[in-house]
């Protein structure tokens, strides 16, 4: 039997850069003083803020019970809110607040640099075509998933003017 060549496997390749720019860009931010789940948490909000905390949990594929003590841990810090959804009175929605604003500001910057550091040795035009292949790939897959038309594109992110003012009370001033 031939052997696949798992080097030229685009799902391999996928995971694998996937690691390493989850790796480099744990170091990156270290400084901060943010986990891992916690920059996935406040990234993911800046992607989709106002998501419940069911949906949020979904899209980070963790249980309801974690993503729940590391939003109190962001929440103490004053990065998130929690506030009632209109629609269903036992929800939450998890809202960004203007305190984790300078935070985001570094996290995007550091992340910036982190994929163009990725992307180095690549020609504008050849990161621009890459970057589209893996948005039909990401959009091929959601339609087999069941979650999405082809060629749908993607929200943008939540601009960091958009977001509310915190609530101001002392616990906010607590580390996460």
């Amino acid at each position: 039997m031939k052997r696949e060549n798992v080097e030229r496997n685009f799902g391999f390749l996928v995971h694998d850069i996937a690691r390493l720019m989850r790796t480099n860009y744990d170091r990156r931010v270290k400084r901060l003083g943010l986990t891992r789940s916690q920059w996935w948490v406040i990234t993911n909000l800046y992607r989709n803020d106002g998501l419940t905390q069911s949906e949020l949990a979904e899209t980070l594929d963790i249980e309801r019970a974690s993503l729940g003590r590391l939003l109190d841990r962001l929440e103490a810090n004053g990065w998130v809110r929690r506030e009632p959804c209109r629609r269903d009175r036992r929800a939450k929605r998890v809202r960004l607040t203007n305190e984790v604003v300078p935070v985001m500001r570094e996290m995007r910057a550091i992340a910036a640099g982190l994929r163009s550091d990725a992307m180095s040795g690549l020609a504008p035009g050849e990161q621009e075509a890459f970057v589209d292949v893996l948005l039909a790939i990401k959009s091929n897959l959601l339609v087999l998933n069941g979650q999405g038309s082809a060629g749908a594109p993607t929200p943008p992110p939540t601009p960091l003017s958009a977001l509310p003012s915190p609530p101001r009370s002392p616990k906010h001033r607590r580390k996460a």
